[in-house]
């Protein structure tokens, strides 16, 4: 057994979480997932089946598109609408360009904090774990590339938006920094991972329909 399967993850469950129901349903082990999501998001996840475990580090390269929804002029301490506001801030003298203007300039080859809710490892620790535990380590940023970041849509204080981007980019912290960039603070509420490379959400299946006959050979 062999291949990969495009999957619809829902909200609230992680990436793990569908990679155990995917064991389950095939009767088979040797599977994993090419790039996490976490319970907030949702959308497109790939898994590999068997043999294809091995392609990890060529399927988690490619490039990705998400679209986003943000809460502006609240901050929380995960950076979506699972934490805990910490600060709020007006947002009403706020204009529809100002906040348009900030969405596209993020854009290019930009440095990122990673969030510290992440799956990120800080002397082997998970940085979600210490978060939970109210700890706040210092990260370094890492270097992310945007392709586009685009508007869709303001129904204030909502905003939606469009990011296409390389591995290794956190759209909840992208959300806190299109916030940071307004003076308001943000945070995300809503997170859709549409595309990975020439792997599209329309194609994918829920994790309760995962059949063996759903496996898919791809060939780089």
């Amino acid at each position: 057994m062999k291949g990969i399967l495009l999957i619809n993850k829902p909200l609230g469950i992680t990436s793990h979480d569908v990679v155990d129901i995917a064991r389950k349903k095939l009767k088979f082990r040797k599977i994993g997932h090419a790039g996490t999501l976490d319970p907030l998001a949702e959308g497109l996840l790939v898994l590999l089946v068997g043999s294809y475990t091995k392609k990890f580090e060529k399927f988690v390269n490619f490039d990705k598109k998400y679209f986003a929804t943000l809460k502006l002029g609240e901050i929380t301490n995960t950076g979506d609408s699972e934490g805990k506001i910490i600060e709020q801030r007006n947002w009403k003298n706020i204009s529809r360009l100002q906040v348009k203007n900030a969405v596209e300039s993020f854009q290019g080859a930009i440095e990122q904090v990673p969030p510290m809710v992440s799956a990120l490892r800080q002397k082997g620790q998970r940085l979600y774990k210490l978060a939970r535990k109210g700890i706040n380590v210092e990260r370094k940023p890492r270097k992310i590339d945007i392709y586009n970041c685009s508007l869709k849509d303001i129904r204030f204080p909502y905003v939606d938006f469009y990011v296409h981007c390389s591995k290794g980019t956190y759209i909840r912290k992208l959300t806190e920094d299109i916030g940071g960039k307004l003076g308001c603070g943000a945070y995300a509420t809503k997170i859709v991972r549409e595309e990975i490379g020439p792997f599209n959400l329309k194609d994918s299946i829920k994790p309760k329909d995962i059949n063996e006959t759903d496996l898919q050979e791809f060939t780089f």
